[in-house]
């Protein structure tokens, strides 16, 4: 078998944070947040590619005030942004992050 199979959990109603690939290319997680959740303040530590799967993302980045994207929107934030990420509504917020080139530590 050529390809190796990773698996997200599509049904889960709690926060939620699976680094489901780690490798040297990229970094690709997926990450639930019932309302009131998020990650902590944090700088970026790549290039990070945020896809909104399901939800509202409300994200503050550097000092900027805090704007909101529905399912569909892919946002591109580069490496070294401030990142505040939060779901303020009802909602379950589902993402996909892609961090690329892979962060090194």
């Amino acid at each position: 078998m050529i390809e190796k199979i990773y698996t997200l959990s599509l049904n889960s109603s709690n926060k939620e944070v699976k680094k489901v690939i780690l490798d040297d290319n990229l970094h690709y997680i997926h990450m639930v947040f019932p309302k009131g959740e998020g990650l902590p303040e944090h700088f970026s530590n790549s290039n990070v590619y945020m896809t909104v799967i399901q939800g509202v993302l409300s994200i503050g980045l550097n000092d900027q005030e805090i704007h909101e994207y529905k399912a569909g929107n892919v946002l591109k934030i580069p490496k070294d942004t401030k990142m505040n990420v939060k779901n303020l509504h009802e909602n379950m917020l589902k993402l996909i992050v892609v961090k690329a080139p892979a962060p090194s530590y």
